[in-house]
């Protein structure tokens, strides 16, 4: 697979290891923001694209809904009208309702007011399913078996990166409030019952930080975006 990369991103394919451990590596090494590491198969898309921050942790996490927006964008670009996709708060990927893939985030630091060295969004898509059985995970589904089988995995990729630096360049510009009302369209799950982070409430929304807001019948907890920070893989 041979990308085509908007300028400033370089792509780096990998076999045998999860590119989002490998897009950590390589941000621990020094590499420059905009590598986009990937690997795909015939079953699953994984890639993860390298962020060099020039703001604080708090600011930079918001990379996470904007690769999230990025990536409904450019599914709603390829595939058939009536497939929907909607965000998770805490990074799932869902495809006509069912679960089809993960976002997830990683950073050189967890201290909200310290500007990290490095920042890290992979990205895990399921194609077609890993076995036979589709009643093993019911709530789960796969991107070919809701209708997206013309949907190439390397153009999707491009497509993603695309659109996603579309939001970057609006998060860039101070233009957050497009991100919220686009990324409140595409959520899953606001109004529901929802366990976050040790707490359990009503899922209302998010803060400008798009912290998770959850009521219950006492007050409103504050669950941080940056609550999903994995350690370094």
């Amino acid at each position: 697979m041979i990308l085509s990369l908007p300028p400033l991103f370089t792509g780096l394919a990998v076999k045998e290891i999860d590119p989002f451990k490998a897009a950590c590596e390589q941000a621990i090494l020094g590499c420059d923001g905009g590598l986009v590491v990937y690997a795909a198969g015939a079953d699953r898309l994984q890639a993860a694209i390298v962020f060099a921050p020039e703001v604080p942790l708090g600011d930079a996490i918001v990379m996470l809904p904007v690769c999230g927006v990025g990536f409904q964008n450019a599914l709603g670009a390829l595939a058939p009208p009536e497939v929907a996709v909607h965000l998770e708060w805490a990074g799932g990927v869902r495809v006509n309702g069912g679960v089809c893939g993960r976002l997830r985030v990683a950073a050189s630091t967890k201290a909200v007011q310290e500007e990290p060295d490095w920042l890290v969004v992979g990205l895990d898509l399921t194609l077609w399913p890993p076995h036979d059985d589709p009643g093993g995970m019911p709530d789960h589904t796969s991107l070919y078996a809701e209708g997206c089988g013309e949907v190439e995995a390397d153009r999707l990729l491009e497509a993603w990166v695309r659109h996603t630096l579309v939001g970057i360049n609006r998060f860039s510009d101070g233009d957050l409030a497009a991100l919220h009302r686009e990324w409140t369209g595409l959520v899953h799950g606001i109004g529901e019952e929802t366990e976050m982070a040790g707490k359990n409430g009503t899922f209302i929304g998010v803060d400008a930080q798009f912290g998770m807001l959850l009521r219950d019948e006492d007050m409103t907890h504050l669950i941080p975006l940056t609550t999903l920070l994995a350690g370094n893989p």
